[in-house]
């Protein structure tokens, strides 16, 4: 397996710590709001690569954080608190937000058919942990109390910039707007460990601690909760390429302070999923969530091929045209697999060689449109019978997870419907009133369900 580190700026082969066993670590989501899809192109690649090293024979143990303790909004440790944000703007309290968008996130997960992590654990869940960092980084000498505050010396930090491949000059303040000069500082760049004075009206979430009543700083979240459920030692950190820095750059430092030893060896980052206008956000634009998306006719996997076609370190342009586009070619597969008989004898010698291309496929940094390329080839292979196909389609769909062989249930209320709507359109044509039988066909393409016209009755094919 080859794999594109951050850290080091090129394509390495992976070495796990340990022979076979993957320690995974991926950053999760900020509950107070829903994803959009472009959060959810990078949760996509993240099942991909666990998937594609299970394939491969590892065995991935993969922890997620859900983030429903305060987390500014920017990096300056700065800003307003998302979660009260959230609460304020819905007329709940942050636990109920935390709550409530926790659910909607792991149900668009399933939809995704996005494997869950085996530990996902919510940072207000561990607040015990992070003191218990805190305390030895202030003993070690690598934290400092200010203003009621603790804090991060960076300027104790060994390659601090290294991930992000920043300069010191860079980030000065002065020169980019986005970071605020906090005056408790002895640098600029120190990040927040923990806070007793709170920057915000109303701080709802606070807990004891031995520098008083507060909350924790973001970074230190993912440091406790990788480090409490995968030791000391990290394989792989994913994320999207905004988390380099700060977030992760921050994570290495207080990481390798706390366990006097270099941390975790790969870093994988997703590039962004753009619009027209760039960066896909929650703030500007029409807010696509998955269940918009399904309200537009199209189904969650739709959207996830459309991810699989590009690779994952490639900024990727989202266009309602172009997911047409996928949804057309997604639905096409399906058929096309559909299509095959299950019968006949599995022939080995033909799907070996198949197997070691898509192996290649994933092992080559993880080339996502490669491995949609073998499954194409294995079904225009005139060679091969159809159980065989079948049977690599399957074993290929244990890492695509596009549910290419599975059969698609149908809501009894919705077939009631359908069945109604395909008697109003004969009874239609055989008053010669086609207008309106064109209207109903065309009312239920828009729902996704297409009429298939035979000799003797009209049948019908869910295709969203």
């Amino acid at each position: 397996m080859k794999i594109y580190n951050t850290l080091t700026r090129k394509v390495e082969e992976f070495i796990p710590h340990e022979e076979g066993v993957v320690r995974m670590y991926t950053c999760g989501p900020t509950v107070y709001s829903y994803a959009h899809i472009g959060n959810f192109r990078t949760y996509i690649f993240e099942d991909i690569l666990q998937k594609g090293l299970e394939y491969l024979g590892y065995e991935v143990k993969r922890v997620m954080n859900i983030t429903d303790v305060g987390h500014m909004t920017s990096d300056s440790d700065s800003g307003e608190d998302k979660m009260i944000r959230g609460a304020k703007k819905e007329g709940k309290t942050v636990y109920e937000i935390a709550d409530f968008y926790t659910e909607a996130f792991l149900k668009d997960m399933e939809l995704l058919n996005i494997k869950r992590p085996a530990t996902i654990e919510r940072a207000s869940h561990h607040i015990d942990t992070y003191i218990q960092m805190v305390e030895k980084l202030l003993r070690d000498g690598y934290a400092y109390i200010s203003s009621g505050n603790v804090y991060f010396d960076i300027s104790k930090a060994k390659n601090y910039y290294q991930l992000s491949g920043k300069k010191k000059e860079e980030l000065m303040i002065g020169v980019r707007d986005t970071v605020e000069e906090d005056k408790a500082k002895k640098n600029p760049a120190d990040f927040g460990l923990w806070f007793t004075l709170s920057k915000f009206e109303n701080q709802a979430m606070k807990w004891d601690s031995p520098w008083g009543v507060g909350y924790p700083g973001w970074h230190i979240e993912c440091s406790g909760i990788s480090g409490k459920y995968l030791g000391e030692y990290l394989d792989i950190h994913c994320g999207a390429v905004d988390n380099i820095f700060p977030h992760h750059t921050n994570e290495i430092a207080q990481s390798e302070a706390y366990f006097g030893h270099p941390w975790c060896k790969y870093w994988v980052h997703g590039e962004f999923l753009n619009d027209q206008s760039g960066k896909m956000a929650k703030s500007s634009g029409e807010f696509l969530t998955v269940s918009l998306l399904i309200s537009k006719g199209y189904h969650p996997l739709d959207y996830r091929y459309f991810c699989l076609g590009s690779q994952y370190r490639k900024p990727l342009v989202f266009s309602y045209d172009s997911l047409d586009q996928a949804k057309k070619a997604y639905q096409k597969l399906k058929d096309k697999v559909r299509g095959l008989k299950n019968d006949g004898e599995y022939q080995e010698n033909f799907a070996k060689g198949y197997q070691q291309k898509f192996r290649e496929a994933i092992e080559n940094d993880l080339n996502t449109s490669m491995m949609l390329t073998v499954l194409y080839d294995v079904l225009k292979d005139q060679s091969m019978n159809d159980f065989t196909k079948r049977e690599l389609v399957k074993d290929f769909d244990r890492v695509l997870s596009l549910s290419l062989l599975e059969e698609e249930e149908i809501d009894p209320n919705l077939e009631q419907y359908i069945l109604e709507a395909i008697e109003k359109r004969k009874e239609a044509k055989a008053n010669k009133n086609y207008q309106e039988a064109d209207r109903i066909r065309d009312e239920l393409l828009e729902k996704g369900i297409q009429l298939l016209d035979g000799r003797e009755q009209t049948t019908y094919k869910i295709i969203k």
